[in-house]
This record gives C-alpha cells, sequence and structure tokens, in this order.
C-alpha cells in the first residue's frame, strides 16, 4: 500500500511540475494599442481564433470575425464586445472550403473597410471529405483557403504598412510532407480517410503553412508586409469536433491533462502580429512567443516556389 501512494505521489509531483514548466506557455510581452487598426481573424468564433480576436479588441482594433458558421460567430461577436466594451467587432461571412466564398469574402471586405494592418489565418480543422471545389477538406481549408485569401488581400496590406500576415501552422509540420504527384493527380496530399491518414494528412498541410510563409516572405521583400507562421502549443480546441465519438472519447483525459487552454494558445499569435523588431525574421517559424528552427523541408527553397505556383493554377490565379 505503502509503495502505491509513493508511485502516486510521484506520479502527481512530476505532473505538477509538467504544469509549472513545459505545459505553462509564455505571455505575449507586447504593450501595443490599436486604435485605428484593422485586423481579420480567421475560425474567430471559438477556440485560439476566439481569444486571439478577444484580446486584439481589448487593445482597441477593429476586428472582423472571419468565419462560416454564423450563429457562432455572432455569439463570439456579442461574447467579445460585452467582454471588452469594444463595438468594432464584426462577423464577415467566410467558408475556407469554397473558393467562391474567399473570393466573395475578399471582394466584401476591400468594399467595405478602407484599413487591414493584420491577417491573422487562424482556422484549421481535421476532417475527412472534399471541399466544394473538389479539394482534400484539410488541404482546402487549411493551406488553399488562406493562400488565396492572402493573395487577394495583399495590396491593402501593402497599402497599410507597416502590416503583418500571420499564419498558425503546427509543430505537426515535422512529419509532413509534400506530393506533388498526388496533388496533380487527385487535388490532395495523400490518401486515405482513417484517423491515421487524417493526421498525415493534418502534417502535411502545416508544412504548406510553413513553406507557403516562407516564400510569402521573399515575395514581399521591398515591402512593408512581413509574415510569420507558428505553433501555438498543444490546446484544448474543438478541432477533432468533426472526429468520430471514440476518438474524441479517448482524446478527452489526454487534453484534459496535458493541453492547455486557447488563452495561452493565443499568445504566440499575438507574438507574431504584435511584438516591435520583428521584421529581420519575416518568414520564420515561432513557438513559446520565440524564434524557432525547422527542418530543411520547411524552408526549402525550390519546394516552397513550387507549391506557391502550383496553388496558383488550383486556385485560380496563374
Amino acid at each position: 500500500m505503502f509503495t502505491f501512494l509513493l508511485i502516486c505521489g510521484g506520479l502527481v509531483g512530476f505532473y505538477l511540475l509538467l504544469c509549472l514548466t513545459v505545459l505553462q506557455l509564455p505571455k505575449c510581452k507586447s504593450t501595443a494599442k490599436l486604435h485605428g487598426k484593422t485586423v481579420v481573424v480567421t475560425g474567430a468564433n471559438t477556440g485560439i481564433g476566439k481569444a486571439t480576436a478577444l484580446d486584439l479588441a481589448r487593445r482597441g482594433a477593429r476586428v472582423i470575425l472571419a468565419c462560416r458558421d454564423e450563429s457562432r460567430a455572432q455569439a463570439a461577436v456579442t461574447d467579445i464586445q460585452r467582454e471588452t466594451g469594444n463595438k468594432e467587432v464584426v462577423y464577415m461571412h467566410l467558408d475556407l472550403a469554397s473558393l467562391k466564398s474567399v473570393r466573395s469574402f475578399a471582394e466584401n471586405f476591400l468594399k467595405k473597410e478602407s484599413r487591414l494592418d493584420i491577417l491573422i489565418n487562424n482556422a484549421g480543422l481535421v476532417m475527412a471529405g472534399k471541399t466544394e471545389d473538389g479539394f482534400g477538406m484539410i488541404f482546402g481549408v487549411n493551406h488553399l483557403g488562406h493562400f488565396l485569401l492572402t493573395i487577394l488581400l495583399l495590396e491593402r496590406l501593402k497599402e497599410c504598412g507597416p502590416s503583418r500576415v500571420v499564419t498558425v501552422s503546427s509543430m505537426a509540420h515535422w512529419w509532413g510532407k509534400i506530393d506533388f504527384n498526388c496533388i496533380n493527380t487527385h487535388k490532395d496530399l495523400g490518401l486515405g480517410n482513417s484517423l491515421l491518414d487524417l493526421l498525415k494528412l493534418y502534417g502535411h498541410s502545416k508544412l504548406c503553412n510553413n513553406l507557403f510563409t516562407h516564400e510569402l516572405a521573399k515575395r514581399l521583400k521591398g515591402t512593408n508586409v512581413t509574415c510569420y507562421s507558428l505553433h501555438p502549443g498543444a490546446i484544448k480546441t474543438d478541432i477533432n469536433r468533426h472526429s468520430t465519438i471514440w476518438w474524441r472519447l479517448f482524446m478527452a483525459p489526454i487534453l484534459l491533462l496535458f493541453f492547455t487552454d486557447v488563452d495561452s494558445g493565443a499568445q504566440t499569435s499575438l507574438h507574431c502580429a504584435l511584438q516591435e523588431g520583428l521584421e529581420p525574421l519575416s518568414g520564420r517559424y515561432f513557438s513559446s512567443c520565440a524564434v524557432q528552427n525547422v527542418p530543411a523541408k520547411a524552408r526549402d527553397d525550390a519546394v516552397a516556389k513550387k507549391l506557391w505556383e502550383v496553388s496558383e493554377s488550383l486556385v485560380g490565379l496563374a
């Protein structure tokens, strides 16, 4: 019995140590105020996106919640306005699984809004299926939709500079790869609908995010727009809401014990969006509010350039 209690005590102590070290994410230290600035945050009706939008609204920004689900987005608008007292928080419809919707959002935004100072490509999912345009859902939403959105808004960002593009990636890019043959043949980053297949596809899409940011920084040299990708941390979000009930039951205790809250998850996004002096680090990848090294495949010039060109063709920009 004593041994059992000793083991339990050791495990509890180890877990508390984890909570105070590895699971304790640093805070964004920027004190920047954003009155007169406009920010677009995709997927801002829940999770990290909502927490990011809330912080930006507190700083005085006009915040556009670019979301697919109107009812959830309007509820988020109400919550954020109530908590911050900032009435310049609005919803605009954006479905990243539809290139038509992305174009419509950009057209409406450019007509209605005179500024764009920060674009935060936050939305992401792990879900089987196809987009409206026949792309793999994860590929279409996590990469192609944000790729097109960024390109369509780039001139406004340049006009309002200094401005920034922040793309939420993930450490999952470490197991990602880019198979151009699969993209050309199947309009997807890989095949299969099993849970393992979907997790692999997610990793591939996050590698796309890093390569997109790497190439975008090159194309933005000489402008007053900079860009960054990031890993938010192991965060309790509802990114798995489209998964099976069995997967959610399996993940529940892991999320409870080893993942941290969405406010912590928003900190590196905020750091990349707001921290002074990051301009020389344009194109780099961040985690825990600090720049991090990435594997060679995530900064491969030739692959990044090819992915850009293929993406242009797929979304109808070529």
